[in-house]
């Protein structure tokens, strides 16, 4: 007898995390492409969503939009939803109590970061009480919690008590990323210069980057800066050693964008040690990016040996190598890195975890 996977696709139409909006659109249609005999995806979204990925079998719409739903499922109200197997590529999940055993009804939810807890002051306060408060009701309604790395399923466990529930399922690249065909023309609309390395992380994490980049005289480039920032983020390059005008600050890009970029990096230095999924870092492996990187859990269980992992305060000298003889060989094993990492492999373990439960 085949099963109905109810997949929740709160950001279809409403974007607000752009990199969990991907990562669920990637899982569903890796879920479409292996699921087992019988079984179906189907998808729970906001009223005014329309569902455009092929192979979803049954659409429920709720009532409500997306943010009357995240409201409504924080205090436990989940009308319209249904029973069934229910996946959450997030937390936005209706977690009320259920009767597994009895009624077959499971709820799965996925956190990708712990940062409403180790870095707050990053967030929103309402987005850091919103979450805080739907892993407390994952905490009592959840069947399984999934979490990308090992070392954040240790590190949850420090926020809430989950048991045996947690369970790691790695996510991916974006599907299809690679450089565009019109790279270069991209990265001259964007103002890249000749030779530059491209820094990820928290402000505090981005002050080692930018003495990396002066170490090795190179120019940085900061993505995903949030709006208004570029100014900060100048004052500490420049207390690190780099100039101002070698510090190029950019925001949110769209994926082609960052696909360039990244292409065209003379390296990718990852500075942020905090319990997140490293969007960029994953980014950076499947353009074949050479990478270095602070050595922490999270980036020994993703980046691993594609990469080179040191100290924040070894990141000047291994930058400087990496960009000198070792660029070549760090760029073939960022590339053999990538294949680990796949939304096929990472939605075989989701049935299989629905399975399991």
């Amino acid at each position: 007898m085949g099963a109905q996977l109810r997949v929740v696709l709160d950001q279809i139409a409403s974007v607000v995390d752009a990199d969990q909006a991907r990562a669920a659109r990637d899982l569903t249609a890796g879920l479409i492409a292996t699921a087992p005999r019988d079984c179906t995806v189907d998808a729970i979204v906001p009223s005014s969503a329309d569902v455009d990925i092929e192979g979803v079998d049954e659409v429920r719409k709720l009532p409500l939009g997306r943010r009357e739903l995240a409201a409504s499922w924080q205090i436990g109200l989940a009308p319209g939803v249904g029973a069934g197997l229910i996946h959450a590529p997030s937390l936005m999940a209706p977690l009320v109590k259920h009767d597994r055993l009895h009624d077959n009804h499971q709820i799965a939810v996925t956190v990708w970061d712990l940062n409403a807890w180790e870095a707050p002051q990053t967030l929103p306060k309402s987005t850091v009480a919103w979450q805080r408060g739907m892993l407390r009701r994952a905490a009592k309604h959840a069947d399984a919690v999934i979490v990308p790395t090992h070392a954040m399923a240790e590190r949850i466990a420090d926020f809430a008590k989950l048991g045996d529930r947690v369970r790691v399922i790695a996510g991916a690249p974006p599907e299809g990323f690679a450089a565009p065909v019109d790279a270069v023309g991209r990265r001259r609309s964007l103002s890249m210069p000749d030779r530059y390395i491209v820094l990820s992380g928290s402000q505090d994490g981005l002050e080692h980057g930018f003495r990396a980049a002066a170490a090795a005289d190179v120019d940085a480039v900061v993505m995903d800066a949030v709006e208004g920032a570029e100014p900060q983020l100048a004052d500490i390059a420049a207390a690190a050693g780099l100039p101002e005008r070698r510090a190029h600050v950019r925001g949110v890009l769209p994926a082609e964008d960052r696909a360039a970029v990244l292409a065209g990096a003379s390296a990718f230095v990852a500075t942020n040690a905090l319990a997140a999924w490293p969007w960029r870092a994953m980014e950076a492996l499947a353009v074949g990016a050479p990478i270095v990187a602070v050595d922490s859990g999270m980036h020994r269980d993703t980046i691993a040996e594609g990469g080179v992992l040191v100290t924040a305060d070894d990141l000047p000298e291994a930058l400087t190598e990496a960009l000198g003889g070792a660029a070549h060989r760090l760029g073939v094993l960022a590339t053999d890195r990538a294949k680990a990492f796949s939304w096929a492999s990472s939605a075989e373990r989701v049935w299989a975890l629905h399975a399991d439960l």
